[in-house]
């Protein structure tokens, strides 16, 4: 086959067969296509997008350019949770002991956090002792142990896509829905989930930014599913501000424990069980059920202290450690830097995820770029969120950074400057947004 004319079909608007996707995909993951010529064809792709049909081939090549794991030894249904990211995202650590102590296997591969979205890797990597470096030989012997593991997700699975997301990266090609859709779901594919769930966060700290641009990428997501045999259930949540009040590696983790305490802040049980609702319907555990139904038993795990405990178990089989009380022991601690007071009366109109997430950044809680290192201990504390009523003098928000990676001053300024932008504050009393968009099945 010849690349170039690959590249004027999609350039012209034609449909690619299945062995031109493989070809393709083919020449990607043996590098014997040059980068040029890949990124020509992920512009044309760009432009002229590809059919449902298409994107799916495009998936399933990507996923079988690699390991694909096989958890067939591991007994019932295994359903995989993935989230398109945005700023105080925790769900994934309440989420997995939540399933778990229904019965049912978790086998969740994530990743680490790049830019303003935090990675959940790096959210367990806070704890102290906490390997995610699980190999796929070991997963079933973790799950035997406590129902459920954690891993990061390895160089081998689906390679194709992770040297197409890079070249995306500096080519101007990450807005393609189809790219998107088959970049996601090829590594969920790869991961051996039976059914996939899927959070397509909405809004300004989302990487979809309108309800139109997630709602397609869903149906997208679905339609892959539907054609490769995988069930697919798509939340449509907001990230119009961050989720729940922290911001940060052992902020957010502090704030896991809270929610799984039976307390947290409303946002966050609300798209937790929102989630774990739909996991389980996919499940033997939920089947027949009804979302509330589900819902109501998941919030009365997290009230009964037994999603707490499969969390101790989760952090203990991958060699985390615990205090007395089964809290975590973290890595570094926050050491408040600054707390912002309102300076004048009235009601929190805008608290931009996006503005939150990059000031954060600029603190030490993510990384600008891979080889970045990231200082668990910092992030932001928000007092106050949209819809709340605030006081002249009343506390804003705070800055932390770890107690062992000091900031230099001109990061901090940076930091407030962002924030200033994140907060605006309205005479009239303003609604909090919705956190559940849609659920897309």
């Amino acid at each position: 086959m010849n690349m170039l004319q690959l590249i004027e079909k999609k350039r012209d608007g034609g449909i690619l067969t299945p062995e031109e996707i493989a070809f393709f995909v083919s020449g990607v993951t043996d590098q014997s296509l040059p980068d040029y010529q890949i990124s020509a064809f992920l512009m044309a792709v760009l432009f002229q997008g590809m059919t449902d049909e298409e994107t799916t081939e495009l998936t399933l090549c990507m996923s079988r350019s690699g390991q694909i794991c096989d958890l067939s030894e591991i007994p019932g249904t295994k359903v995989d949770k993935h989230s398109t990211g945005g700023v105080g995202d925790k769900v994934t650590p309440i989420l997995l002991p939540i399933i778990s102590s229904f019965g049912v296997p978790c086998v969740k591969l994530s990743g680490r956090g790049l830019g303003f979205t935090g990675g959940t890797i790096d959210k367990f990597e806070s704890i102290s002792g906490f390997n995610c470096s699980v190999s796929p030989s070991e997963f079933k012997a973790k799950i035997d142990t406590c129902g459920m593991l954690l891993g990061g997700q390895t160089a081998d699975l689906a390679p194709a896509d992770k040297f197409l997301y890079a070249l995306r990266d500096v080519t101007g090609t990450v807005p393609s829905i189809p790219l998107i859709a088959s970049s996601i779901m090829s590594k969920k594919i790869a991961g051996g989930a039976d059914a996939i769930v899927l959070d397509v966060t909405c809004g300004n700290g989302a990487f979809m930014k309108d309800v139109e641009s997630a709602r397609e990428l869903a149906r997208r997501m679905i339609a892959i599913g539907k054609l490769a045999g995988k069930p697919v259930c798509c939340v449509m949540s907001s990230m119009v501000q961050p989720l729940g009040h922290m911001v940060g590696n052992v902020l957010e983790m502090m704030e896991v424990v809270e929610v799984l305490s039976g307390k947290g802040p409303d946002d966050v049980k609300e798209v937790v069980l929102t989630m774990a609702a739909e996991m389980l319907k996919m499940t033997d555990a939920g089947k027949g059920k009804s979302s509330e139904e589900l819902k109501s038993r998941c919030l009365e795990k997290l009230k009964n202290g037994e999603a707490f405990n499969k969390f101790g178990d989760l952090i203990l089989s991958q060699g985390g450690k615990l205090h007395s009380d089964g809290t975590p022991v973290f890595v570094d601690q926050p050491f408040e830097v600054m707390t912002v007071h309102a300076e004048k009366d009235g009601y929190v109109e805008t608290c931009d995820a996006l503005e939150v997430g990059e000031a954060s950044c600029l603190l030490g809680a993510g990384r600008m770029k891979k080889e970045d290192s990231i200082d668990m201990g910092a992030g932001i504390k928000l007092h106050k969120k949209i819809g709340d009523k605030v006081s002249r003098g009343e506390e804003l928000y705070t800055l932390y950074t770890g107690t062992h990676s000091p900031v230099s001053e001109d990061r901090i300024d940076e930091a407030l400057l962002k924030m200033g932008k994140a907060y605006s504050i309205s005479s009239s009393p303003v609604n909090a947004p919705s956190e559940i968009l849609d659920v897309i099945s």
